[in-house]
């Protein structure tokens, strides 16, 4: 099993001494680095290159969507290319979470998770994919839903439009329009509804759930449901 290198950067020591001592005793994770404010933390990723690191919103020199977005102008000339940013909070407003994935964070997971969703996250996070908390996306999709319907004067039908956020992000999704009935889909998959209670929620056949999940997946370039709420905030369905 690879081992996956981590560093903390959180402010609180007692948050930070725990979360090592967790993740110590879980196999394939080695804590190689800590810092408790975001300059120090900057450095210790330049220096000690870790695979993820977990990073905290709420710092008093330099928060950590400050810390992430200086970070990746680092690795825009081409240093610690491997390194990825994992933020972990008690935040779970819209604007610090699109703020931080404006800035570069690869994953968001709340500080309330269980060490073996952290761990996960850490996982899904080194393996060069995106992670969102369940809670986190849950949110951001319903918001969505209300505020960023456009009307097709021609069809009716209400679009959302991906905005791709970055050039990274642009090489992988098309720009292709989620419809309304789409978008609805999107909501419940993230609120774990199988194809069965998405039919029945929506009044359609499965066999129109399928398709719409197929069309989904396609559109957002996702593997599987896991990865649509991810791709989905990354890739700009907020405008």
């Amino acid at each position: 099993m690879n081992t996956t290198r981590i560093v903390l950067i959180e402010d609180h020591d007692l948050t930070r001494i725990g979360l090592r001592s967790a993740l110590q005793r879980k196999e394939g994770v080695e804590v190689v680095g800590e810092a408790r404010d975001g300059k120090s933390g900057l450095k210790l990723l330049k220096s000690v290159q870790p695979d993820v690191a977990i990073v905290d919103v709420d710092m008093p020199d330099m928060n950590g969507i400050d810390l992430t977005h200086e970070f990746r102008q680092f690795q825009a000339a081409g240093e610690c290319p491997n390194t990825r940013i994992l933020i972990m909070t008690m935040q779970d407003s819209e604007e610090t979470v699109l703020a931080a994935f404006a800035a570069g964070a690869d994953s968001y997971c709340m500080k309330d998770a269980s060490i073996d969703r952290l761990t996960e996250a850490l996982r899904v996070t080194a393996e060069g994919n995106a992670w969102i908390d369940p809670t986190i996306a849950r949110i951001v999709l319903h918001q969505n839903q209300r505020n960023y319907g456009d009307t097709n004067p021609n069809t009716g039908s209400s679009t959302i439009t991906i905005n791709r956020m970055s050039s990274e992000d642009g090489d992988f999704v098309p720009a292709y329009p989620l419809t309304g009935r789409e978008l609805e889909v999107l909501g419940l998959i993230v609120d774990g509804c199988s194809n069965a209670q998405i039919a029945e929620k929506l009044y359609i056949t499965i066999g129109t759930v399928k398709t719409h999940v197929r069309n989904i997946l396609n559109k957002l370039c996702a593997d599987d449901r896991t990865q649509v709420a991810v791709r989905a905030l990354r890739t700009g369905l907020i405008r």
